[in-house]
């Protein structure tokens, strides 16, 4: 009877201090939407559900102080969503009944190496970028913003492939079958989440693309899944007419989760109009 007295008393504590981190952030905290008017402080508890990669059930549950199992997995994931100290996640891992975290999983890649960047810039005039696990756009030459848009001058947190394809009216004029494509980059992208369930930042970006694209949100719950293959794909672009290219993707094996996509020409029309899209581009960074 000891031990089970003890045990609720860990519940109750684990449930509180959830609750008190919880009521403490603001939407703007973690990068979701204010939304409607609040009547209760902090984060709602789906939020913090979509955040941490966990249901809305399971965390109202873990709340309740009800009797689940909560994986080291999952607490990292908490602790991601809820912007815990070190020493906070420390208590957190503590009340859960777990041993003390040796360290947060890595963070994904904010930048591309030099090196990497060297590379992207000798693939030019073939467009050509980097990509982080998150699908933010780390690298790109002249011709990928000649092809696209300079990303670093696009409104937003930072240049991120998703947001440009489903927030970005240019991007969504610019694809021929945009629909087709954009739906392709989402069934790519939950593979890539599903690899990493519970981590903070592709929560984020979901929650934010469930907000701003109506389209994003009805093929989310399609539940539809797809790994990345060789795709064409057409472009109606407004100086140069119709382009097409073949996209390979290549792993960049000394930074785990960085890509680099180079795009190949599809015709001979495609290939006489590079040395213009390169010129028509600015250098990342430039």
């Amino acid at each position: 009877m000891a031990s089970t007295t003890a045990d609720r008393g860990h519940r109750r504590a684990l449930a509180a201090f959830l609750r008190s981190r919880r009521e403490r952030l603001l939407p703007s905290d973690v990068g979701l939407p204010a939304g409607p008017r609040r009547r209760t402080p902090g984060l709602r508890r789906e939020e913090v559900a979509l955040l941490s990669g966990v249901s809305v059930t399971w965390y109202t549950w873990l709340e309740q102080a009800r009797g689940i199992g909560v994986s080291r997995q999952v607490l990292h994931g908490l602790a991601r969503a809820l912007l815990l100290s070190p020493a906070e996640t420390r208590h957190l891992f503590s009340l859960a009944g777990e041993a003390p975290p040796d360290g947060n999983p890595p963070e994904p890649p904010r930048e591309a190496g030099p090196a990497l960047r060297r590379l992207v810039d000798a693939l030019d005039p073939h467009p050509a970028y980097v990509v982080s696990p998150t699908w933010d756009l780390l690298a790109w030459n002249r011709a990928e913003a000649g092809l696209i848009g300079d990303p670093a001058r696009r409104p937003g947190p930072g240049p991120n492939l998703l947001r440009r394809v489903f927030l970005d009216p240019a991007t969504r004029a610019l694809l021929v079958d945009w629909p087709g494509q954009a739906r392709m980059l989402l069934e790519q992208y939950r593979a890539a989440a599903d690899r990493h369930a519970g981590d903070a930042d592709f929560a984020r970006l979901t929650g934010e693309l469930l907000a701003g694209s109506a389209e994003f949100a009805r093929w989310w719950h399609t539940h539809d899944i797809a790994e990345f293959r060789p795709v064409r794909r057409e472009f109606d672009h407004p100086r140069l007419g119709r382009l097409s290219f073949d996209y390979v993707k290549l792993a960049e094996l000394d930074t785990p989760g960085v890509t680099l996509v180079s795009c190949l020409p599809a015709d001979g029309a495609t290939a006489r109009r590079l040395p213009e899209l390169s010129a028509l581009g600015a250098p990342c960074g430039g």
